[in-house]
């Protein structure tokens, strides 16, 4: 399995397997911003609007393929104000159903994690769906849970659930805390 960081044109070139991934990530239950079902034509019409964003460094994407097939990505989003050039968002971390279980979630933080540094990033926030897999995925990973926000985000079904914020100190405001 390789993980590659995509320029626009190489998002662009993946964006059908992009929205492959993000359709079935929706339909197995993971709240990453869409409902179930979500229709491949605006998961690809999602994917092909990130590629702007690529291309002003606004947002870094990374794809994991085995193979011909992108089985996993994460992002970052760079904040766009002055004051907050020091933090960055981690988006859209997704692995397949069918490549769980491998290590690739960890492997994608830990890249999207080196690439904050390697920025200038010393904070990066995300949030998610609590109590889901990947709550315990960040937990694990050293990032601190700062706290919940309730009926946050619907889930796919529709149902509002509470979503956790985390954030996690890296580089060298990591080493100095």
């Amino acid at each position: 399995m390789r993980v590659t960081r995509l320029n626009a044109a190489q998002l662009l070139d993946q964006v059908e397997e992009l929205a492959d991934l993000l359709v079935a990530t929706v339909a197995d239950g993971a709240s990453v911003g869409f409902l179930a079902p979500l229709d491949r034509t605006a998961a690809t019409a999602w994917w092909r609007e990130r590629a702007a964003a690529v291309v002003t460094g606004r947002l870094a994407v990374w794809a994991a393929r085995e193979g011909e097939r992108t089985v996993g990505t994460v992002s970052l989003a760079f904040a766009d104000k002055p004051n907050s050039s020091h933090r960055a968002e981690l988006v859209k971390l997704m692995v397949h159903r069918d490549a769980r279980g491998r290590g690739l979630g960890r492997r994608l933080l830990a890249t999207a994690e080196e690439a904050a540094i390697g920025a200038g990033v010393t904070l990066l926030h995300l949030d998610t769906e609590t109590d889901s897999r990947a709550e315990r995925l960040y937990g694990s990973a050293g990032w601190t849970r700062a706290g919940v926000i309730p009926d946050y985000a619907a889930s796919p079904a529709g149902v509002l659930r509470p979503t956790t914020i985390y954030y996690k100190h890296v580089g060298a405001t990591a080493l100095t805390r």
